[in-house]
């Protein structure tokens, strides 16, 4: 069966806001699985900030661990699960940057502490002590005490353009309903009915 992006997109989005209604920790949560340069598996999770026909957009630190993964292999897989009410979304696909024109609006957007706390984190380094990451935050507060806090060189999103979306739903006696869709060349997507 063929389905169209907006279909699937429209699916998501009713599951994700049937998320929050139901009070789901973080429904925004996802899982992001990327390889290293061994070929190691590395999964994390992170926040999805925006999701269109385009991909599904996450922001992160850009030497970080995993930025250094999708530099090198650009392609990725998210997972997100919501219990209530017993729903997964599985995507992958190939990885883009945003344009530095998103990721200056959504920096913008984000709380003041949270953008100083984007320059004082060297993300996934060791940390010297317990307070220095505080004392780095104060720092940068000196520098920009209120207002306007530049977006930092080393900070910027990423986002999944998927060719494949799985979805999951719980049913009684482990009848689950599982659906993959794969990207076809056109554009379409086609849906095939799994065994869960």
């Amino acid at each position: 069966m063929n389905e169209s992006t907006d279909a699937l997109l429209t699916r998501f989005r009713a599951w994700l806001q049937d998320a929050k209604e139901r009070g789901v920790p973080e429904p925004t949560a996802m899982a992001l699985a990327t390889v290293d340069a061994e070929g190691r598996p590395e999964v994390r999770m992170v926040l999805l900030k925006h999701a269109d026909a385009r991909g599904f957009v996450f922001y992160t630190n850009l030497e970080s661990p995993k930025s250094v993964s999708l530099r090198a292999r650009p392609r990725a897989e998210l997972a997100f699960y919501w219990n209530p009410p017993g729903r997964q979304v599985r995507i992958s696909g190939a990885v883009e940057s945003v344009s530095d024109d998103e990721a200056d609006a959504y920096f913008a957007s984000r709380p003041y502490l949270s953008r100083l706390g984007a320059w004082a984190s060297d993300q996934s380094r060791p940390l010297p002590d317990s307070t220095a990451l505080a004392r780095r935050v104060a720092c940068y507060g000196l520098r920009w005490p209120v207002g306007v806090v530049p977006r930092p060189p080393h900070w910027g999103g990423y986002r999944v353009v998927p060719d494949r979306i799985e979805f999951w739903e719980e049913k009684t006696f482990r009848l689950h309903d599982r659906v993959v869709c794969r990207r076809e060349p056109d554009g379409s997507w086609e849906s095939t009915p799994l065994f869960p």
